[in-house]
């Protein structure tokens, strides 16, 4: 299944502001038109918010969600504070966890959101204010229904946040693939961390994608992967600062995805990021994870 909201694009931002909120309902749209419409949930029930302080501090969560952080934390946040703020950001993340829980059930799920892998224990950052995957694993192991989550992110920003928040705990393994003169200046340690130089294209990088996950599978055994799809490993992506085409997103996500599928090991994928302001492009680019599940669908008819 596809999990979808439409809070995902309500969010009034300021003028020019750099984040591309349309970019949720554009994929949605595209979706409804594709061989894939049979397949899209649309789900607005928030998470209980207990799952979110399993790994985020209580005095931060209870902060944001009444609109008392103070301006420096909003500034670093990235978007302004509001009560719409409040519902995507719940939304998002239960549809996050009901994507992972539709993964070990049908053997995987997309949540057209998510990957908010910059937030951090007391803070969030980079667009990002709680930590899907990091929740979502969370809550994984404390219910039992698994023992063993990998992350895997390929985002072209490394998941600092991820790390921060699951470098305590042995059972949640974290993988992320970036370019390494890029955002956070300062990066975590991940259990398995794969920079990047910028400008990196297509072969190098499809094969340590395919190297990195294959090496992460066989140390770790995982019982479920969460993938992070970041579109802003594009040449076109305007923050991304690597050189991979759009045939080479796509063969990265079908490479995860295969990989996961043939072996019946669940994936559950977030959005990930994608920043062009050219609307159409960024749609493309993103769309390019769902011709890659459209492939691997098909071949194991």
């Amino acid at each position: 299944m596809i999990f979808y909201s439409s809070s995902y694009s309500n969010l009034d931002l300021p003028e020019r502001h750099r984040f591309p909120i349309d970019k949720y309902r554009t994929l949605y749209e595209t979706l409804l038109a594709s061989e894939l419409s049979s397949l899209l949930l649309l789900r607005d029930d928030p998470i209980d918010v207990s799952k979110i302080r399993l790994c985020h501090a209580p005095d931060y969560v209870d902060a944001f969600l009444t609109g008392c952080l103070n301006p420096t934390a909003v500034k670093k946040m990235g978007f302004p504070w509001s009560p719409e703020l409040v519902n995507r950001t719940l939304i998002s993340l239960e549809n996050a966890r009901q994507s992972a829980l539709c993964a070990l059930k049908h053997k995987w799920a997309v949540n057209l959101s998510g990957g908010y892998h910059h937030a951090l224990p007391t803070a969030g950052a980079g667009f990002c204010i709680f930590n899907d995957f990091a929740v979502v694993a969370h809550d994984l192991i404390h219910q039992e229904l698994v023992d063993r989550v990998l992350i895997f992110d390929c985002d072209v920003h490394q998941g600092d946040g991820t790390a921060f928040l699951c470098e305590h705990n042995p059972n949640i393994i974290t993988c992320s693939i970036h370019c390494e003169q890029n955002f956070p200046r300062s990066k975590a340690q991940s259990d398995l961390d794969f920079p990047l130089p910028v400008g990196t294209s297509d072969t190098l990088y499809l094969n340590t994608v395919h190297e990195a996950l294959d090496l992460a599978i066989r140390l770790y055994q995982p019982d479920i992967v969460l993938y992070n799809a970041g579109a802003d490993i594009s040449v076109h992506d305007e923050l991304g600062l690597l050189k991979v085409s759009l045939q080479g997103v796509r063969e990265r996500d079908s490479i995860v995805l295969n990989t996961c599928l043939k072996t019946s090991l669940p994936i559950a994928v977030a959005l990930g990021g994608g920043y062009q302001r050219n609307a159409e492009r960024l749609n493309q680019t993103h769309n390019q994870l769902f011709n890659a599940l459209l492939d691997n669908l098909n071949n194991l008819v």
